[in-house]
């Protein structure tokens, strides 16, 4: 059975353990690149299994997630109460052709998208950090909320490539 929306907030929560999710979004690209170092093109490229993401997919998917998240961030700091549009990650896995997309460039995307991103976060008021949008598919969430989730979020695909390129071993 499919996890709830609640269920997922609480999922990426629990992966941050606690930890200040700023310093998480900050030091990501830098874990994430270490991890990739060694990481060829066909590795990149490999399926685990049919129905599941390679190491580039998941790292251009971390890429564009990180736009998304950006306009989000953007959104809610600049509107409070705007509506935020969930959107379907595999549905974009297929039509933005993540197969074909180079994973080091994907990753150079989310780097730079990740340290604007967090310029901008480092400079938001106390009150600013309270701001919400409405999620299409989750409710209310404020930038404390967005952010958490999306430290969570670079933890579980940072576990999931750890997965796939150690069964590869």
């Amino acid at each position: 059975m499919p996890e709830t929306p609640e269920q997922y907030r609480q999922r990426m929560f629990a992966l941050i353990d606690g930890k200040n999710p700023l310093k998480l979004l900050a030091a990501a690209p830098a874990r994430l690149a270490k991890l990739l170092k060694d990481v060829s093109a066909a590795q990149a490229r490999k399926r685990p299994a049919p129905e599941k993401w390679s190491v580039g997919e998941i790292v251009t998917h971390l890429a564009d997630t990180e736009v998304a998240v950006g306009y989000r961030i953007r959104a809610i700091a600049g509107q409070p109460g705007t509506p935020i549009i969930g959107f379907d990650q595999d549905a974009w896995v297929t039509a933005l052709h993540y197969d074909q997309r180079e994973m080091k460039k994907s990753l150079a995307q989310y780097r730079a998208v990740r340290e604007a991103n967090v310029a901008v976060l480092k400079r938001l008021t106390p009150e600013q950090w309270k701001s919400y949008g409405n999620h299409s598919e989750r409710g209310q969430e404020t930038l404390e909320t967005v952010v958490k989730m999306l430290a969570g979020h670079d933890l579980n695909h940072s576990k999931q490539i750890e997965r796939i390129l150690s069964a590869k071993k």
